[in-house]
């Protein structure tokens, strides 16, 4: 080890001494004229104004409209991520307030129309709506032959398909949902499992 480090060493210094050696030319130019290309302008239109700048760095307004447009953005962030969560919410309020408890399903009797209030519903599909709670562990549920559905989580995410789309292909079985985090045991054949 010692003996690499003084080759690097000397290698340096040779190559420092062969610098130090190279004769300056008669009127070479000590400072290089920057492209105009690289530089930042003293003024640059943007979206959110103009913001000004003095030899590339910028003066206190610029820098506060940037911070205040950078929190403008993730204040939409926020918004567009959870108006999923708080869609699902609401059809979940909804559901409490017309006195369907948690792990009931409610079949629509009518199909839904323009003055409905649901995120992603159509006019042409017969509805069933409900929620499944999990926090007390693993629930069994069971799909009747021919049904076509989703089972989404609060998020709006996808967690399975069901009926017609999903593993047992409309002929009707039981799912084992599990909640978010499970390691318990899972039984093998009898149930398909969906989990988040």
């Amino acid at each position: 080890m010692k003996r690499a480090t003084q080759i690097f060493l000397g290698g340096a210094a040779a190559v420092g001494l062969a610098l130090l050696a190279v004769p300056r030319l008669a009127g070479a130019q000590l400072n290089t004229e920057i492209p105009p290309a690289i530089t930042t302008a003293d003024k640059l239109e943007t979206r959110i104004g103009t913001l000004e700048f003095k030899d590339g760095a910028p003066s206190m307004k610029p820098v506060e409209k940037v911070y205040d447009n950078l929190d403008f953005m993730h204040v939409v962030e926020a918004f567009v991520n959870a108006f999923q969560e708080a869609s699902i919410y609401a059809i979940w309020e909804g559901l409490l307030n017309m006195g369907v408890e948690d792990n009931t399903l409610v079949v629509f009797s009518e199909l839904l129309d323009s003055k409905s209030l649901f995120l992603t519903a159509n006019t042409d599909t017969p509805y069933l709506w409900g929620i499944i709670e999990l926090s007390k562990g693993p629930m069994v549920f069971e799909v009747p032959p021919k049904l076509l559905g989703t089972l989404d989580d609060m998020w709006f995410r996808w967690v399975t398909n069901v009926g017609l789309p999903g593993p047992d292909r409309g002929e009707g079985r039981k799912y084992l949902i599990l909640p978010p985090g499970y390691h318990g045991p899972v039984p093998e054949g009898r149930y398909f499992v969906a989990r988040r």
